[in-house]
């Protein structure tokens, strides 16, 4: 197309126009977060104090088993339709084997059976995984400085029934161990569990941005070492695509993508890939630095945690696991 400098471009195309009024742009836009794609982690706290403040991420609260109900109750208001539990163990019931994970009385399981007999339809999702019961801090058996593996897909299989007696209605182990996922499914069917599903972390990445839950349950002052023989290393991409097929084969009924933002790429490659329900977690690091700038006056919390949410589902995910979900779920119904 020719054109000089006192002539105007003559434009076929002008894509602004579809950009010129909130209406216009409401028509063409692409990726919508709804409060149906929405998962609320919440923390579960020994004793009866009702909420107390995680100082690490500003406005997320650990609840006692009680209060948990309520914000079931809340959750549900809210459209929301799933919740993942995770308690915060007392240093007094944690040991080198995570041995309270296999008590059908700790905190997950009384949480699951108060909210069940309260909430009977909200989800309820469940961490599989020895880290907030090891005094070591680390998901797994750890001998002489090495993690074992088969060790403790063996304790997770118990612990995954332990919690589906409990009510758990999916189970999601985050451990990172090879052939966790099939063991479950074996495990969950043998013992009447047919219909409770797996949502496996098929690609947990072993990242800097968990420091803040490591604080929420307790496990922060108590790990040793790293955990870069069983988490992912951060550089790698195809590895997720291999351990997402794994899980798929292995049973898993959803996979989940960990950390969220820094890993956008691989949210979709497993999605466009596989083809299966594709879940991401917005986790702790990246609500606290969301929420510590917004302190700070360095940014609007409410347009960020909007324009994150949306890029999950712009990248293909299915649902999201956010701390901002009461907050975005508000969000939603004031802007109906």
């Amino acid at each position: 197309m020719r054109h000089s400098a006192d002539q105007p471009l003559d434009l076929v195309r002008r894509p602004r126009r579809n950009r010129k009024a909130e209406w216009a742009r409401r028509l063409v836009r692409e990726n919508r977060v709804t409060t149906d794609d929405l998962i609320w982690p919440i923390f579960i706290n020994e004793g009866k104090v009702p909420r107390e403040p995680v100082a690490t991420m500003p406005g997320v609260e650990r609840v006692s088993v009680a209060e948990a109900v309520n914000v079931a109750r809340e959750a549900k208001e809210l459209g929301i339709p799933a919740l993942c539990l995770f308690p915060n163990t007392p240093p007094s019931l944690r040991d080198e084997m995570g041995s309270e994970a296999l008590n059908p009385d700790n905190l997950t399981c009384r949480a699951l059976r108060a909210i069940k007999a309260a909430v009977p339809d909200i989800g309820l999702i469940t961490d599989v995984a020895l880290d907030p019961y090891t005094s070591h801090g680390h998901d797994g058996i750890l001998e002489n400085g090495r993690i074992l593996n088969d060790e403790t897909v063996a304790i997770l299989t118990q612990q995954a029934v332990i919690q589906a007696g409990a009510g758990a209605d999916v189970i999601a182990p985050s451990d990172m161990m090879d052939g966790r996922v099939g063991a479950i499914r074996i495990a969950l069917d043998d013992n009447g569990f047919t219909d409770v599903q797996i949502m496996a972390y098929s690609a947990k990445y072993a990242s800097a941005y968990y420091g803040p839950f490591r604080d929420a349950v307790g496990s922060s002052g108590t790990l040793s070492g790293d955990k870069k023989t069983y988490q992912m290393d951060f550089a790698n991409g195809a590895e997720a695509l291999m351990e997402a097929e794994l899980d798929v084969a292995e049973g898993a009924d959803m996979v989940m993508v960990k950390p969220g933002l820094p890993y956008l790429d691989i949210v979709h490659r497993v999605k466009s890939t596989l083809g299966v329900p594709t879940f991401v977690y917005q986790v702790s690091g990246e609500y606290a630095m969301i929420m510590a700038a917004a302190e700070k006056g360095m940014i609007d919390p409410e347009r960020a945690m909007v324009e994150t949410l949306t890029a999950f589902k712009r990248a293909g995910a299915d649902g999201i696991l956010t701390y901002f979900a009461p907050r975005m779920a508000r969000w939603l119904k004031a802007e109906r």
